[in-house]
């Protein structure tokens, strides 16, 4: 979050996406403008720590080309990648929403990120979710 907060105008690509259903929301679903809930799972207390929104449309994560970088993937060629990003710009830092936190409330218990056995680092939020995050904010 804060190394994304310190980025030229707070705006970062969401580079390394290797699963293909969440490819497929960002190529799809996500458009220029929409909300985007800042989530870090890989940490001693997984949860959203700020909100952003998308910055740009869909296109090839160069980091698939590139050898050194850890998300390369020999089998992608620049004339058919396999691998898209979308930009986001984070608009602000909040404390960190828990995974706990979001699943003690009743109204988020069909929220697809806590449905049992996500893994998604990418899925959709419905409005009536996204409206329940802003107030627990």
């Amino acid at each position: 979050m804060d190394d994304a907060l310190a980025a030229k105008n707070s705006t970062v690509p969401w580079v390394g996406v290797r699963n293909y259903q969440a490819r497929n929301f960002m190529r799809d679903s996500m458009q220029v403008g929409d909300g985007v809930l800042f989530y870090h799972s890989s940490c001693d207390q997984p949860g959203i720590v700020g909100i952003a929104q998308v910055a740009s449309a869909a296109y090839p994560d160069p980091t698939q080309f590139d050898p050194s970088s850890r998300y390369h993937d020999a089998k992608s060629k620049p004339e058919e990648p396999r691998w898209l990003l979308v930009d986001v710009k984070v608009l602000e830092k909040i404390p960190n929403i828990t995974l706990l936190a979001l699943r003690a409330r009743p109204e988020l218990a069909d929220m697809l990120l806590l449905k049992k056995g996500n893994r998604l680092s990418i899925t959709p939020v419905e409005p009536r979710h996204w409206k329940v995050i802003l107030k627990i904010k």
